[in-house]
């Protein structure tokens, strides 16, 4: 049973989460980036394909971004033989992916929330500031769909109007750094909750149909704002002006 909090306080965020936690990252987006190929029904090589995008993409974007220690997908002897072992697995036994596609969703989230969770744990490890580590947790989290989304031609989900998905990934983040390096809650209570934060809030995006909002434009109430206020003082000043015109004429 982990520790709820930290024994060692600050010393245990340069702690690493477990490595097979990574590699669960990995698969869970290579499911997610089969499921896409199946249903755009591509070629072996575009389910590889997807496969090592959604795999991989968002550690490699980290990785590259951070410039710290060695790229994950190189120096691991696994990832890409499971990323690209997955795709041809996909592709020469798509049946037995059918029952998946009903929560393709749920996976794709899932997937998700374990990126943000290790991006976030390898910026905290390398000491990086806040911002820097919570970005890197949410560009980890939806570099993988993004990279799928440009391969196949479309607009990154993460541009669109919809239902929350790049905004599940950064309170995930948020909320295991703060977890952890402000409440010093233990590392794998902290995993959960992130995990389960990105999840959450996507499925209540998709519950009650909440949409990220798109053109927004706040100049005409702002503008509208100034002139009100503009209106309020010159009627102030006016009437501070009449004021001391009536007192110079009562004193006159």
């Amino acid at each position: 049973m982990p520790e709820l909090f930290s024994k060692f306080g600050p010393e245990m965020a340069a702690v690493s989460l477990p490595a097979w936690l990574d590699l669960a990252a990995l698969m869970v987006g290579a499911v997610s980036g089969v499921l896409v190929a199946r249903e755009h029904k591509l070629d072996l090589v575009g389910f590889v394909g997807l496969a090592m995008l959604c795999g991989l993409g968002g550690g490699l974007i980290r990785d590259i971004t951070m410039q710290v220690d060695s790229v994950y997908m190189l120096s691991s002897p696994y990832a890409i033989p499971a990323a690209a072992g997955l795709g041809i697995f996909a592709f020469c036994f798509p049946s037995l992916f059918d029952g998946f596609s009903s929560i393709i969703e749920w996976v794709d989230i899932v997937s998700v929330g374990l990126f943000a969770l290790m991006g976030t744990d390898k910026a905290i490890v390398y000491g990086l500031l806040p911002f820097s580590a919570i970005l890197m947790g949410t560009l980890t989290g939806v570099g993988g769909g993004m990279l799928r989304d440009v391969f196949l031609g479309d607009i990154p989900r993460i541009f669109k109007p919809s239902n929350y998905y790049a905004l599940c990934a950064l309170a995930g983040s948020a909320v295991y750094y703060v977890t952890v390096m402000v409440f010093w809650l233990g590392k794998p209570w902290a995993a959960i909750l992130c995990v389960a934060v990105t999840v959450g809030l996507r499925r209540w995006s998709l519950h009650y149909n909440v949409i990220s909002p798109n053109d927004v434009n706040l100049a005409p109430r702002v503008a509208g704002g100034v002139r009100k206020l503009t209106r309020r003082v010159s009627r102030t000043r006016s009437a501070a002006r009449r004021k001391r015109s009536s007192a110079r004429k009562r004193n006159g």
